[in-house]
């Protein structure tokens, strides 16, 4: 990786909703100042119309002209070049928006496979029509009730099937059927031409037909004859069949789709990057951007929906050009124990991982079984985490998934029936056996190619037909084995390898989507232990692990990839980095949590809603309120009294917030509603709960004791979110700062996270932090400035030292005395630069009685930092507090976290706060 490329710290920016070209252009001094590096952009080119995200991308070749187009591209990069940025952006090649605007779709709507575009799109073309589940209801039901129409766009010659607001391509040569009876002599002459039309000829007769219909005779007959059709609905079924597409219940996408969908979103339709003309295509722009120097670098979205990364980045690298050492960033979630593959050309991934060993590292094991107990209690089951999470896998793949499911079972049996010893498998044995393996595979994908797999894939899929092997849902021994046999072949025959290959590649695919929705966005919400451990990339049943193991996984990543994001918060993490700081520290009052939740459930149950099927919200969602709100409490409340209107306004707001939040979470968890067959009584039920609650006048006796019963958990949330963000920006990687993190983020899952950011405030603490006393910052710690002080500081000293924290070796440090397992110490090294990292954890005990988040100096008592013969050698000065320490002078913890929560101690005198 050349200097050049590496970034230093990255800011992510979220494009749309009011953030566009010309405004990410006016931050660009501001983000220079704070001291990134590169803005991290989300996806900018042209998306579907209305897009809050840019995913659903519909040319790869035009910047999104909602946000301000090519033109206004051009300008942010000058202002990023002016202000010494540069640009990371987030590209996605997996899929694309299947909507008519996608003008590769629209192609492929029209001719079908004699498309030019028809092998952009992972389609199965062996199916007799493509289908496009959007309807409202059954087709039948839509045809009769005159859900469809027939419609001309005069200026390009096409006539289209129209249903809601949408219009589809006709297919030209089914033109014939609609021109060709008319009594106009021009249109049945085009009408009869049209009808042997093809990709070739099919735009000439267009334009002909759009120069016909500029004479108003023509046109009367083009509107008498569509007018004709669409008051006939046998004569529109006849023109509907006559298309390449067939339109169909939305409920179908499930089960029978004939193209490959983004997770289970039929209208995002997989992409053939495998193919080198189509990867070609895909690319040419961004390339282009990255040759010109104003693309520096690329996170690649979803490459677990590719049919060969591995394949994809070394094309990517070769074909980019720049010496093969483009910054290139992947969304690989990694499981705990799951290394990055190191033949991956690839500088890291987006950091995750990262996120989960801070978690283990705050959460206190101390209190899982209290916790555990607690929580049992209270929902009033026994918790079985895997067993669960077995479960959620099986409903999404029986379920949401079920056409992918049998897609793979189709396919195993085809290749079943090729042999006499295996012919009679039955289609149930097969669809069990491989509903199994991938229930229980223990990470989101294998990546076997043609080569076979590799020793990690194979561990991996060993281990799952393992799990298969005594699962009593898993039915036949044999057909176990036979699909066993296709993942990892033993000398299988050569010719059976294509067959088996597109198994394989397919069976790959649907394992991560398997596991993102029924882990993340199933049981997240269904098991709610201690939802801070409920994050993407985290397992909610690690609870804690030894200091050591941090230390290791720092070492690890130091090896594996130094370049690589540490993130801390992300467009899709499950709640603001500091509401998840904060709810660590429910780990070490599990006992005062469970009196607490089981006195509030009390105090509340006369919001709650006696249904046919049980009351509402059930237990396991009311504890998932409690914590939720716990994490998301608004620093304005912290020290607000709640009668004041100031109060009012900031609880209507939260308020609102939650009710999105709480529907969210209901649906997400898939127990009693879902988002599409909606339990509106149990919902409304719900959201009169929340609203009673958030409300002074019905909730204030809730609330008091709320916010009484939390205050120690806000302290010690606000250290632990202070040591979190000392971790991102010393540790190993490349820290990422989400929008607006710069201040308390406690936020709630998207859509939340992406609320606009108060830029103008966050650039005024920003100069205060730079002249701030530490005790004033302190003093001020609500508003977030100790936050920006620390972050400010930090950035500065990587971009004073940049080796250092690049390639700087990361050393643990022995802590002694006797809170010695509240400190975790390491320090970085590089030639004579040398930088010592202090941070508390665990601290909900020594901040209780306090009203800012220090620790006193006399409850760290004789616990300090080891360092070589026990002195310092030569000087270090704290980046924040300007405090140096040198000489024989012992690192005791009471001096160290005096004044300001974390230590950040560097060797050179230019590293300092001021």
């Amino acid at each position: 990786m050349t200097d050049r490329n590496l970034p230093r710290a990255t800011y992510r920016l979220q494009f749309r909703n009011g953030m566009d070209f010309d405004r990410a252009a006016s931050l660009a001094p501001y983000l220079a100042r704070l001291g990134v590096s590169h803005l991290y952009a989300s996806p900018l080119f042209a998306a579907a119309e209305g897009s809050t995200h840019g995913y659903d991308g519909v040319d790869f070749a035009v910047m999104e002209p909602a946000i301000g187009g090519d033109a206004g591209f051009e300008r942010l990069c000058g202002a990023l070049r002016e202000a010494g940025l540069s640009l990371l952006l987030d590209f996605v090649p997996n899929h694309m928006a299947a909507v008519e605007s996608n003008a590769w779709w629209w192609s492929v709507l029209e001719w079908g496979e004699a498309s030019a575009h028809a092998r952009v799109f992972d389609i199965d073309w062996s199916a007799s029509k493509l289908m496009l589940p959007v309807l409202g209801s059954g087709y039948g039901e839509a045809l009769e009730s005159g859900v469809f129409g027939l419609g001309f766009d005069a200026g390009k010659g096409r006539l289209g099937f129209r249903f809601y607001d949408r219009t589809m391509p006709l297919t030209p040569p089914s033109y014939a059927r609609l021109l060709a009876s008319s009594a106009d002599p021009v249109l049945r002459r085009l009408g009869q031409r049209f009808a042997g039309a093809t990709p070739e000829s099919g735009p000439a007769l267009q334009r002909e037909l759009a120069e016909a219909a500029r004479q108003p005779a023509v046109s009367a007959a083009i509107a008498d004859a569509l007018s004709a059709a669409q008051s006939d609905t046998g004569a529109l079924h006849e023109i509907h069949e006559a298309q390449v597409w067939r339109l169909a219940h939305w409920r179908l996408a499930r089960e029978a789709l004939t193209h490959r969908r983004f997770f289970e979103i039929a209208e995002l339709v997989g992409l053939r990057v495998e193919d080198p003309a189509v990867f070609a295509q895909v690319h040419e722009r961004l390339f282009q951007l990255i040759r010109d120097g104003q693309v520096a670098g690329v996170r690649l979205d979803h490459v677990d929906g590719l049919s060969d990364p591995k394949g994809y980045f070394e094309r990517f690298q070769e074909t980019v050009g720049c010496d093969g050492d483009c910054y290139l960033l992947v969304e690989k979630i990694l499981e705990p124990g799951e290394p990055l593959r190191p033949d991956w050309a690839v500088s890291g991934t987006t950091g995750y991982e990262f996120i989960a060993a801070l978690a283990d590292l705050f959460a206190d094991s101390a209190g899982y079984e209290s916790l555990t107990a607690a929580y049992d209690g209270f929902v009033g089951r026994t918790s079985d985490y895997a067993a669960e999470a077995a479960q959620a896998k099986r409903e999404i793949l029986g379920f949401n998934l079920a056409g992918e499911l049998s897609d793979l079972t189709a396919m195993a049996r085809d290749l079943a029936a090729q042999s006499i010893a295996t012919r009679d498998l039955g289609e149930d044995a097969l669809k069990r056996s491989i509903t199994e393996i991938i229930v229980h595979l223990p990470v989101y994908r294998s990546y076997i190619v043609q080569q076979g797999p590799d020793a990690l894939d194979r561990r991996y899929l060993q281990q799952a037909i393992d799990g298969a092997g005594i699962s009593e849902q898993t039915g036949e021994p044999e057909a176990l084995a036979f699909v066993a046999g296709l993942l990892l072949p033993e000398g299988a025959d050569d010719e059976e390898r294509p067959s088996a290959d597109k198994f394989v590649a397919r069976f790959q695919q649907t394992t991560g989507p398997v596991m993102a929705k029924a882990v993340e966005d199933t049981l997240f919400y269904r098991y709610n232990r201690l939802v801070a451990l409920n994050e993407v990339g985290g397992a909610a049943d690690h609870f804690g692990a030894p200091l050591a193991d941090f230390h290791a996984a720092m070492t690890e990543r130091q090896a594996t990839q130094p370049a690589g994001l540490s993130a801390t918060a992300t467009h899709d993490t499950k709640r603001g980095e500091d509401a998840r700081a904060r709810l660590y520290a429910l780990s070490e009052m599990p006992g005062r949590w469970r009196q607490a939740t089981a006195r509030w459930s009390a105090m509340n149950v006369q919001h709650r809603t006696a249904l046919p099927e049980g009351e509402a919200p059930e237990p396991e969602i009311e504890w998932l309120f409690y914590q939720a709100l716990a994490g998301a409490w608004p620093a304005n409340l912290v020290r607000e009294p709640l009668s004041s209107e100031a109060a009012a306004r900031e609880l209507a707001d939260l308020r609102e917030r939650f009710l999105a939040y709480m529907e969210k979470a209901c649906r997400e968890a898939k127990s009693r509603t879902t988002w599409t067959n909606t339990n509106t009584a149990y919902e409304e039920a719900v959201a009169g709960f929340v609203s009673a609650l958030l409300t002074v006048e019905s909730g204030g006796e809730f609330l008091t004791d709320f916010a009484k019963t939390c205050r120690p958990l806000w302290l010690a949330g606000a250290v632990n979110s202070l040591s979190q963000l000392t971790l991102k920006l010393t540790a190993p990687g490349i820290p990422d700062i989400y929008q607006g993190c710069e201040l308390w983020d406690f936020s709630l899952t998207d859509p939340d996270n992406r609320r606009p950011v108060d830029f103008p405030l966050r650039e005024s603490l920003l100069d205060k932090g730079a002249a701030g006393e530490t005790a004033a910052l302190m003093e001020d710690w609500l508003s977030g400035a100790p936050k920006m002080a620390l972050l400010s500081a930090g950035l500065r000293a990587r971009r004073q030292h940049p080796e250092l924290f690049a390639e700087g070796c990361y050393e643990s440090l022995e802590v002694k005395g006797s809170r010695a397992e509240s400190i975790v110490a390491f320090q970085r090294r590089a030639g004579d630069a040398r930088l010592v990292v202090v941070v508390p954890r665990r601290v909900l005990g020594l901040v209780e009685g306090t009203d800012v988040p220090v620790i006193p100096a006399e409850s760290w008592g004789d616990t300090g930092v080891a360092l070589q013969g026990g002195t310092l050698e030569g000087k270090l000065r704290d980046v924040v507090t300007g405090e140096t320490y040198g000489g024989r002078e012992p690192l005791q913890a009471s001096r160290l976290l005096a004044s300001f929560p974390v230590a950040l101690l560097l060797s050179a005198a230019e590293g300092t706060g001021s």
